[in-house]
């Protein structure tokens, strides 16, 4: 009798002690937009095995597709399906103006090492934009830059000239059609699964994306002219949704900031020397693809086309959009 006792107590331990740690553990889900192996891929993961090794919780990671488009995963992610998303500012910049910032051409610079420092420092970055995205339910975790964009079209261009009557894709964004109108294009929004047969078919003329993305999706085998015109970096988001964040443990909220840094600067590692990298795959797999690097003087008549966009971003974004933009420049300023 006394040993069954014995064993009923520390039965009844073990499953409290089950149940305890049940009730500590989570099944979280991280949603982005990108394929295996890129970079908000590598971002994603590393955010995983961070909160993986240090607590109970699991996070199942979600690629371009398997919940649905851009659209679809924001969707999901405010309205607390899942518990965290990646997403463009070119995509978000329909319900939060001011995003589109990053699409202001020729507001950032080219040089990698100067982009990286921005990102890092930056008060516009790092203090401004996680309150405009909690006004939208959103717990901003972190921005980062994954690469420089590279134009494609079915001939190399030189010119804003060259650009005339061409079709380039362009995320649902207004500043981003606004960017293509200014270099004599014409801006044609597309769901990114409709990216490559558009191409093929030539319902598009072109597309812009970094060219790790270029490499991985295949676009330069139906759009082999790649053209650097320096015009910006293609930038993203992680973030989780804020109801679920604020609900969190003080312990949890801790984990998942410190998930986000981990994750930022293995990303930002990752990064360095994966444009070159990507450029040298694609000039290996394909004889058609052709590069062309604008020089000075051609980017200067691409640039002289800016200050419109930056005006008609204004006009989106009002006072909002003139403060942030103010201390944009006052970041960038400080970094060059």
């Amino acid at each position: 009798m006394k040993s069954s006792r014995i064993f009923t107590r520390t039965a009844l331990g073990a499953l409290a002690l089950s149940l305890s740690a049940t009730a500590f553990s989570a099944d979280w889900r991280y949603a982005h937009e990108e394929y295996e192996g890129d970079v908000q891929d590598v971002y994603a993961y590393a955010f995983k095995e961070h909160i993986e090794e240090n607590s109970d919780h699991t996070l199942e990671v979600y690629r371009f597709g398997e919940l649905g488009e851009s659209d679809d995963i924001m969707e999901q992610a405010q309205n607390g399906i899942i518990e965290f998303v990646n997403q463009s500012p070119g995509f978000s910049g329909a319900w939060l103006p001011a995003a589109q910032i990053f699409f202001v051409p020729y507001l950032l610079p080219t040089d990698e090492e100067t982009v990286l420092e921005f990102f890092d420092e930056s008060t516009a970055i790092n203090e401004m934009f996680p309150e405009l995205y909690a006004e939208h339910g959103l717990e901003l975790l972190k921005m980062y830059p994954e690469g420089e964009m590279v134009v494609t079209a079915d001939e190399p261009v030189t010119s804003p000239e060259g650009f005339d009557n061409k079709k380039i894709r362009v995320m649902t964004n207004p500043l981003l059609s606004e960017t293509y109108n200014a270099f004599g294009a014409t801006p044609t929004p597309l769901p990114w699964g409709e990216v490559y047969g558009g191409l093929q078919t030539g319902v598009l003329d072109g597309q812009e994306n970094p060219i790790f993305w270029i490499e991985s999706g295949g676009l330069y085998e139906v759009s082999p002219n790649l053209i650097f015109t320096g015009h910006g970096w293609f930038t993203t988001a992680s973030m989780a949704n804020k109801d679920f964040f604020d609900g969190l443990s003080s312990d949890d909220q801790q984990l998942i900031r410190d998930a986000a840094n981990v994750a930022y600067d293995h990303t930002m590692e990752h990064i360095q020397g994966l444009a070159e990298e990507s450029l040298e795959k694609i000039q290996a797999a394909s004889d058609e693809v052709t590069v062309t690097r604008l020089n000075e003087e051609q980017i200067d008549a691409f640039r002289e086309r800016a200050p419109q966009v930056e005006e008609e971003y204004l006009e989106m974004t009002g006072e909002d959009g003139a403060m942030l933009l103010e201390q944009f420049k006052a970041d960038l300023e400080a970094v060059r």
